[in-house]
C-alpha cells in the first residue's frame, strides 16, 4: 500500500466512478485535478477523522508543553527554526510572539475543528519574515512619510 496520494482527472471520478473510487484502497487521498477550479482531495471519512485525531493531539501536546515550565517556552523557540527556517529573519520580540500566537492559535482551531487560521497565520509570519529578510524592503515599508492624512472613512457607509 502507497502512502503517496494518486492523482486523477475529476472527469475520472465522473465517468468511471466505481474503478476510482476503489483507488482510495491504495493510497489514502485522491487529488482530484479540475480544469475550470480548484483541485480536490478526496478521502474516507475514517481516514480524515484519523488526520483531525492526529493534528488536535499535536496540537494538545504542543499547547500543553507551551504553558508546563518556564524553560518549556525556551524550548519552543529553540525547535522553531527546525521546523520554520525562515524564523530566523524575525526579531528576538517578534519570534516570541509568533510561538505565542502559533500555540493560541493552534487550540482554538482545534477546538472548532477547522485549521485554516493556523495556515493563514502561518503564511502572515513568513510574509513577515520575508520583508525583515530584505533590508530594502524593510526600510520601504517601516520608513516614516511624515504625513498623517488623516481618518478614513469606513467604505461600507459610503453609497
Amino acid at each position: 500500500m502507497s502512502a503517496e496520494n494518486v492523482s486523477v482527472n475529476f472527469s475520472e471520478l465522473v465517468n468511471k466512478n466505481k474503478q476510482t473510487l476503489a483507488r482510495l484502497q491504495e493510497s489514502p487521498r485522491l487529488l482530484l485535478h479540475r480544469r475550470d477550479g480548484e483541485d480536490l482531495v478526496l478521502t474516507t471519512a475514517a481516514r480524515a477523522e484519523q488526520d483531525q485525531t492526529v493534528v488536535s493531539a499535536a496540537t494538545r501536546m504542543l499547547a500543553a508543553m507551551a504553558r508546563r515550565e518556564p524553560g518549556s517556552m525556551e524550548l519552543l523557540l529553540d525547535v522553531l527554526p527546525d521546523a520554520f527556517p525562515w524564523v530566523r529573519f524575525l526579531p528576538e520580540s517578534d519570534l516570541h510572539a509568533f510561538a505565542v500566537e502559533l500555540v493560541d492559535t493552534m487550540r482554538a482551531a482545534d477546538s472548532i475543528g477547522n485549521n485554516a487560521s493556523v495556515a493563514q497565520m502561518l503564511v502572515a509570519w513568513q510574509h513577515t519574515a520575508e520583508v525583515y529578510s530584505d533590508p530594502e524592503l524593510l526600510a520601504a515599508l517601516t520608513k516614516d512619510h511624515g504625513e498623517d492624512y488623516g481618518l478614513v472613512t469606513d467604505p461600507r457607509g459610503a453609497a
